[in-house]
């Protein structure tokens, strides 16, 4: 047996590429998409029908260049996620852009236009998350679209205020990014750190003890992974989403996974219960000068990354 066969059975794996045959040979149970792995796969020439097909559905849109740009990229976002929903049995998370980081009205507005879509070509909104930016916004957004039947996927989450917020809105699902979190500190210390001291690990280990002794809904999902020490250790968590490339690792390497996450192991741990309003969620977050940067610096990445993939469909619109 494989670590990947043998993880997938105490917990939920994702793939976190928009590599749709990366998908068909790992068989993940969801998989997670964002404008950086999109672009990369728009422009591979088997992919070209989707990109096509987007195409069109921008022009039915009419408006300038703009407009259309924008259509192409919400229907590209939708046709990979709908290719995808025909490979894996749960579900896809797609993006809201960066831009509506701090922008609750217009994550709603830009949300719904995404599961309209989808559900407009017959797939159902269950199977779908929406990729929300864990801003104070971002919170507020996902707590009334979980009220329409609209689920979200809680992205860019670094600090403990983040996610017990989150929980308390009733999100679905939450994505404590480890690696990022490892690389922050191991830049801070200037040296690799021991895969027992592990901060990001930690701190999606503290969200999962949290979230099961006080029986909340919302669900973990490690993310942004570095090794697949990291990945083991967090083995038993609700969900992990795994790169290609950690992916093939872990199907390469035979043995065996312990569940490191437990039920029993939450309810044994010393967490004790919060309750943050929105002066105590911006107090607490802020105390933490990690999440601050990171949570900063990802938005700024994933806006750039937005951006890169509007310039590309506006190149795509005008010459079309």
């Amino acid at each position: 047996m494989s670590l990947l066969e043998s993880l997938k059975k105490i917990t939920t794996v994702v793939a976190d590429t928009g590599d749709i045959e990366a998908m068909r040979k790992y068989t993940p149970q969801d998989a997670t998409t964002n404008p950086s792995l999109l672009l990369k796969a728009a422009q591979q020439a088997q992919y070209r029908p989707l990109v096509d097909a987007a195409m069109k559905d921008a022009e039915k849109a009419g408006g300038g260049d703009a407009k259309r740009a924008e259509a192409f990229m919400d229907r590209l976002f939708v046709n990979f996620g709908k290719e995808i929903l025909k490979i894996v049995p749960g579900r896809v998370s797609t993006e809201v852009d960066a831009k509506y980081s701090f922008d609750k009205e217009g994550s709603i507005a830009k949300a719904r236009e995404l599961i309209g879509l989808y559900e407009k070509d017959g797939i159902a909104r269950e199977r779908v998350l929406i990729k929300l930016g864990t801003t104070w916004e971002g919170i507020r957004a996902a707590a009334d679209l979980e009220k329409e039947g609209i689920h979200c996927n809680m992205t860019l989450l670094f600090s403990f205020a983040q996610a017990v917020a989150c929980a308390e809105a009733g999100a679905t699902l939450i994505s404590p990014f480890v690696g990022r979190i490892y690389d922050y500190y191991k830049k801070e210390r200037g040296a690799e750190i021991p895969p027992a001291e592990d901060p990001g690990v930690k701190s999606a280990t503290k969200i999962y003890n949290y979230y099961k002794k006080f029986g909340y809904k919302t669900q973990v999902m490690g993310a942004s992974f570095r090794r697949v020490e990291q990945i083991l250790d967090l083995a038993g968590c609700d969900l992990l989403t795994i790169s290609a490339e950690l992916l093939d690792e872990l199907a390469k390497t035979p043995g065996e996974v312990t569940p490191r996450l437990t039920i029993e192991g939450a309810r044994a741990s010393g967490e004790e219960k919060i309750t943050l309003d929105e002066k105590a969620f911006r107090f607490l977050h802020n105390q933490d000068a990690m999440a601050v940067e990171k949570l900063s610096d990802g938005i700024r990445r994933f806006y750039d990354d937005g951006r890169k993939l509007e310039k590309w469909a506006a190149t795509a619109v005008a010459t079309a």
